[in-house]
């Protein structure tokens, strides 16, 4: 009488006790694994974090918001093409005439950066130099949905008089003023010029490492940075969509900039458009390649852990030759012993797959207790892939060494010495 098929439960106890009974040698087999795991994990839940973080900036920024700028904006891998040097720079009047034109936008902030001039702040003989100096619209504030902590924003009479009146970010003024609550009125010097501190800004909820840019801004009228700096030309026009409109928005601002740019119907754009989504998206292009980078490096540990796990279930099929004799002696089939090999292999990955996952958690818990400004989210598809590619791994090495448990003489086996 034949030997009734192992049910799954006592193959899998059978291979448990296999695994246990070489600790150490399962232990080093499975920790390339491991490592896979860890690897592929650890960096999808920062990634995963990152692109959380950006979402809530921007849509803390606004998401009916649309960039406009004559290079090429957000996040992208490698430099700008050196053609796009050669493009003009976007003008007031073009806000002008989309303000004017489109019907889909509801408001348009202009910012010139200004590189071109000194930008150290002088206050009773220290100067704060790590301002990022930008003139900007009155406009501004609402664009980018801005909080002020003090004081109040840069107004159309400021702009429209030039008047040399600034709004600081919250960095400069506690490096300005320590200690000090009230801040609007105080004045400082900028390039030569007295200039009144009128506002300062809120911190954002959502930031990079506990900083955000506008930390440390330093917002001057729009025209005022002109006079100050008539070389600095480079125009970045923040632009809002009525609510519902964006597509029907990015449509017209495009159409307008292209005919006053003079750009034939034939020709891509001289100008770029960015949006919410696109940001994202250009996110989502980097953190594709970091991923398939990391896949790369998980793919060689679990290479290295699947021979290794063939290596050990070869060397355990030629210790237990007595034992596999025995069995097929008694009437075990083919299939017994193939599922009975396969089942110790993909237990023993698995093990390895647990142990990773759990180092992966931990390891993004390390993270984020050292530096808890980066920010971490462990995405559950990263963890059913780890156990499913561990497991995988298992069953595809585990394949040629079952094949030859079972294909073993049964007389053969029971003569092995």
């Amino acid at each position: 009488m034949k030997l009734q098929a192992l049910v799954p439960r006592e193959t899998m106890a059978m291979a448990l006790t296999t695994i246990r009974a070489n600790k150490l040698r399962s232990s080093l087999t499975v920790l390339g694994i491991v490592i896979g795991v860890v690897v592929v994990i650890a960096i999808a839940s920062i990634l995963t974090g990152l692109r959380g973080r950006i979402v809530a900036m921007i849509e803390e920024y606004g998401t009916n918001n649309i960039y406009a700028f004559h290079l090429s904006t957000g996040p992208r891998l490698g430099n700008r093409d050196r053609s796009e040097y050669a493009r003009k720079p976007l003008q007031p009047e073009d806000s002008d005439a989309i303000l004017s034109q489109a019907s889909a936008i509801d408001d348009v902030a202009n910012v010139v950066f200004l590189w071109r001039i000194d930008n150290g702040i002088r206050y009773r003989g220290q100067v704060y130099r790590r301002g990022s100096l930008q003139g900007v619209s009155s406009s501004y504030a609402k664009v980018t949905n801005m909080s002020l902590r003090q004081g109040r924003f840069i107004g159309d009479i400021d702009d429209n008089h030039r008047r040399q009146v600034m709004v600081i970010g919250v960095n400069v003024a506690d490096a300005i003023f320590p200690n000090q609550t009230s801040i609007a009125g105080s004045y400082v010097e900028l390039a030569g010029h007295p200039f009144e501190i009128v506002g300062v800004l809120e911190k954002r909820k959502n930031s990079f490492f506990g900083e955000n840019e506008e930390d440390n801004a330093i917002l001057i009228p729009f025209r005022t940075g002109r006079k100050l700096s008539p070389r600095s030309t480079d125009l970045l026009m923040h632009i809002r969509a009525k609510s519902g409109m964006l597509q029907a928005g990015v449509n017209q601002v495009e159409e307008i900039l292209r005919r006053r740019r003079g750009v034939k119907f034939n020709e891509s754009n001289n100008f770029d458009l960015s949006t919410a989504d696109r940001i994202v998206k250009q996110f989502d292009e980097i953190t594709m390649v970091v991923g398939l980078f990391a896949i790369a490096v998980s793919a060689v540990g679990l290479l290295v852990g699947g021979i290794g796990v063939m290596n050990i279930m070869l060397v355990s099929v030629t210790e237990r030759t007595r034992e596999i004799g025995v069995r097929k002696a008694i009437g075990a089939r083919k299939s017994d012993i193939v599922r009975q090999f396969l089942f110790e292999a993909m237990i023993l990955t698995s093990l390895g797959g647990v142990l990773g996952v759990i180092l992966a958690i931990i390891v993004s818990y390390v993270i984020m207790f050292f530096l808890p400004e980066l920010p971490a989210s462990i995405p559950l598809w990263a963890v059913v892939s780890g156990m499913v590619v561990s497991a995988s791994v298992g069953l595809v090495f585990g394949v040629w060494p079952a094949k030859k448990a079972a294909n073993l003489d049964p007389i053969e086996c029971l003569r092995y010495e």
